[in-house]
């Protein structure tokens, strides 16, 4: 029914242990993980499942994340598909080095397998094990957060629906309801916009290498990425007033290749684009990221410039946390973990901000930056190629950090 239909009210209160306000990566793991643990949750979600599922997201898997899909039973298309990278590559001055992170770490690698990919087995797993999932909520509005009997209502065909429930979990992304539900006197928010953004295409063509290339050029960043081994993900940094319009395909590789580098872009393959968008880049995060019975996990509280590949890792590092708190509430009548839960989620998300925050500041070309801020990049550059510590230091961090790292903190 159409919204100039007066407002009808559902006749039965629905009741679950957790509401989960949010059906992208971070709602969906959670929901896994509270099914395997024997807790009642139903997702909401604004969108149809096809709306989310085909979402242009990240592609690069963390360890941690690679290791949850196995646990879940959802890793056999990611092995069967997915690309195991044991290093990764910085090109500059013409020049191109390589971090060898398998080697660095003990043995961590990522993988490369699109969020789209991770979400059409978290959505077709969700199925066969009947994780109730209301798509098209509209209005989604938590209430009583602070009480002691929250609810989530929100309208489906007309029809007002309400969810009793003992917590909220707001998984619902940066522009989501769940995180204006905190106060404004107890939600701090830190905030970086930068001034750029990033100019990405997707084509069908071969990747230029076996692995990521992040490229440093006094005309700004390049990254040569991939979604499988023949379909490649491109970027080139750009201002914030640029028009995608204005970026043939032609224009956008001439623009790669001179900023990767004869060598680096000497395995270049071009190709016609099929999806081409420019995304801005933000650091972002907003705490406490638990009030009263509401959490809040993935993009709600936190954003990272994509340099580092945090975003997709962060929301599942969270769920994770917060997974075994609820667990512990249910099952062991404790509520040490969910008292917990902000501090030691936001020690591993203020971990990757630093990281994110700092590679983006060692490749990229800032408006305001002059020779000598360049000078300092290509020095660092060439000290993290040649000393082992540093490049310790930035595979550690780009594999992720483990989550008990973030314990007492």
């Amino acid at each position: 029914m159409g919204r100039e239909n007066p407002r009808r009210i559902a006749e039965e209160t629905i009741r679950t242990q957790v509401a989960i306000i949010g059906g992208g990566p971070a709602g969906l793991f959670l929901a896994h993980l509270l099914r395997r643990a024997g807790v009642d949750l139903v997702v909401l979600e604004r969108r149809d499942r096809a709306y989310v599922e085909g979402r242009v997201r990240a592609g690069v898997l963390e360890q941690i994340t690679v290791n949850l899909l196995e646990e879940l039973g959802l890793g056999e298309r990611m092995r069967r598909e997915g690309l195991v990278h044991a290093g990764t590559n910085i090109a500059h001055r013409d020049e191109i080095f390589r971090i060898d992170m398998q080697a660095l770490t003990g043995g961590e690698t990522i993988m490369v397998y699109g969020q789209q990919e991770v979400m059409r087995d978290l959505f077709d797993a969700a199925e066969q094990r009947q994780i109730p999932i209301v798509f098209d909520a509209d209005e989604v509005q938590p209430h009583d957060i602070d009480g002691a009997k929250p609810y989530v209502t929100w309208r489906k065909d007309g029809v007002e629906q309400r969810l009793d429930c003992d917590f909220v979990v707001g998984c619902d992304g940066f522009h989501g309801v769940s995180r204006a539900c905190i106060p404004e006197h107890v939600r701090k928010t830190f905030e970086r916009v930068y001034p750029f953004g990033w100019l990405g295409i997707l084509a069908d063509v071969p990747p230029a290498n076996h692995e990521l290339i992040y490229c440093n050029h006094e005309r700004g960043f390049a990254l040569a990425s991939m979604r499988s081994s023949t379909r490649s993900r491109y970027y080139i940094q750009c201002p914030l007033d640029e028009q995608v319009e204005d970026w043939s395909d032609d224009r956008f590789w001439d623009e790669l290749c001179l900023r990767m580098g004869d060598t680096a872009a000497a395995g270049v393959v071009r190709g016609a684009s099929f999806e081409k968008s420019i995304a801005p880049l933000r650091s972002f995060v907003s705490e406490p990221m638990r009030h009263g019975a509401l959490f809040l996990a993935g993009d709600a509280a936190h954003i990272v410039p994509p340099t580092g590949a945090k975003g997709l890792n962060l929301a599942v590092s969270d769920v994770i946390i917060l997974a075994e708190a609820l667990r512990e509430h249910y099952a062991d009548h404790s509520d040490a973990g969910l008292n917990a839960y902000s501090a030691r989620a936001l020690a591993r998300v203020w971990k990757a901000q630093r990281f994110s925050w700092w590679f983006t500041s060692l490749t990229h070309r800032f408006p305001s930056g002059d020779g000598l801020e360049h000078k300092l990049q290509l020095a660092e550059l060439d000290y993290i190629r040649d000393s082992r510590a540093a490049q310790t230091a930035l595979a550690e961090n780009y594999v992720g950090l483990p989550i008990n790292w973030a314990v007492g903190a």
